[in-house]
């Protein structure tokens, strides 16, 4: 039985848990598996992402991991640690130096630059690097940590779900 969706989760850190230089690396190796369930999934049939033959005649010289792909890594790493679960994205804003090829791990460093709690916002620096030490991609991502737990009534401990 699947429990996403039914299972409590912990919240992420608050924005008066979070500290300016925190920061998290993550990587994942990406495979013709993921990238045909995202090509599948959003019906983008690009060639420079599955047609060996048309990317051999390009620059890039075979095929590439879309972009969004990494958007998505860089997503699934705010919503599972930093600031963790109930976080939202509010802005994205990235380069891409350099492609990431079908079977290369993309290396994922995040840190907190800033943060302002009367915006309730946190902005993260992010730099995805390939196993070269080439960056792939850089850039920033504009955050709003979960919010803390607000009792429904004055009785906040007598309700689990309902």
């Amino acid at each position: 039985m699947f429990h996403l969706f039914t299972k409590k989760r912990k919240l992420g850190k608050t924005i008066d848990q979070l500290k300016i230089g925190e920061k998290i690396e993550i990587s994942k190796e990406i495979q013709d598996k993921e990238i045909l369930l995202y090509l599948g999934f959003s019906e983008d049939a690009n060639p420079i992402y599955i047609q060996h033959d048309y990317a051999s005649r390009t620059p890039y010289g075979k095929p590439i991991v879309p972009h969004i792909m990494l958007h998505g890594l860089v997503s699934s790493a705010i919503s599972t640690y930093l600031p963790g679960p109930g976080s939202s994205i509010n802005k994205i804003s990235f380069s891409y130096p350099k492609p990431l090829y079908h079977y290369e791990t993309l290396y994922l460093k995040m840190e907190i630059v800033s943060i302002d709690e009367n915006k309730h916002t946190a902005l993260l620096h992010v730099i995805g690097k390939n196993e070269l030490e080439s960056i792939v991609m850089q850039g920033e991502v504009e955050v709003s940590p979960p919010y803390p737990w607000k009792p429904m009534t004055h009785d906040a401990g007598n309700f689990d779900n309902f």
